[in-house]
């Protein structure tokens, strides 16, 4: 599976999950809340909150960048599972496709 669709999956996952299971807002969460979606032990919780001391987190890119652990792959899991920030779900930036041979070979022969 590439990336593209794997990333549309865990994003569809994602947005499903968080309107079925009552969704834990990363925000106000208590360490035991945190722990309760799969992937978040006693560890990456205490992180968690040690980083929300200095200030609630806007969205997911600033979970990510403010947490260690906690990365696009990681963040689609816990999203999955119920986890939010802010109340939004996760999701996943676009990712581009890399252009293929055909496409840089038909580009370089209109710029010729």
């Amino acid at each position: 599976m590439n990336l593209v669709i794997k990333t549309i999956v865990s994003v569809a996952l994602a947005l499903f999950a968080a309107s079925t299971f009552a969704a834990v807002d990363i925000n106000r969460a208590s360490q035991a809340e945190l722990e309760s979606i799969k992937g978040i032990g006693p560890s990456l919780a205490q992180r968690i909150l040690d980083a929300r001391k200095s200030g609630a987190f806007k969205d997911w890119m600033d979970l990510q960048s403010r947490v260690k652990g906690v990365r696009a792959a990681n963040a689609a899991r816990f999203s999955a599972d119920g986890l939010t920030v802010g109340g939004a779900a996760f999701s996943a930036p676009a990712v581009t496709a890399a252009p293929t041979r055909a496409a840089k070979a038909a580009k370089a022969e209109r710029v010729k």
